[in-house]
């Protein structure tokens, strides 16, 4: 559906490093980057969507992002990751049957309060 996200954050240099740690086990990377005020964008290989942060000088108000994830293993890398990268712990990995039977998750807060998930559909789990 979308094409790109674009997003400020109010301290760039932190979230840049965050975000590129948290999400490189999902292989997710820089394709490009300006000055701050234009930002970063994060693409998948082989993904034409992508996710850009900008420096903004008004604090954001916090979203909920998820990243799709194509085994439990990278859900786990990904907590993993993410709080290595200074995010703080918003639910481990885990099923989350409220939302399917096969819905494996992890939470993390990023830098802005921004909560970070990613989420594995293991399709026909009971």
């Amino acid at each position: 559906m979308f094409d790109h996200v674009k997003f400020g954050v109010s301290d760039y240099e932190a979230s840049k490093a965050f975000f590129l740690q948290a999400l490189a086990p999902l292989g997710i990377a820089a394709v490009g980057e300006g000055v701050p005020s234009y930002g970063i964008e994060l693409c998948q290989a082989g993904s034409e969507a992508s996710l850009c942060l900008h420096l903004s000088h008004d604090k954001p108000a916090p979203l909920h992002l998820a990243f799709s994830a194509a085994s439990r293993e990278q859900v786990d890398a990904f907590y993993r990751a993410a709080l290595a990268a200074g995010g703080r712990d918003n639910g481990p990995p885990g099923l989350r049957p409220h939302y399917h039977a096969g819905y494996y998750a992890a939470f993390v807060i990023g830098p802005d309060g921004h909560n970070i998930e990613a989420v594995f559909h293991e399709r026909g789990a009971a």
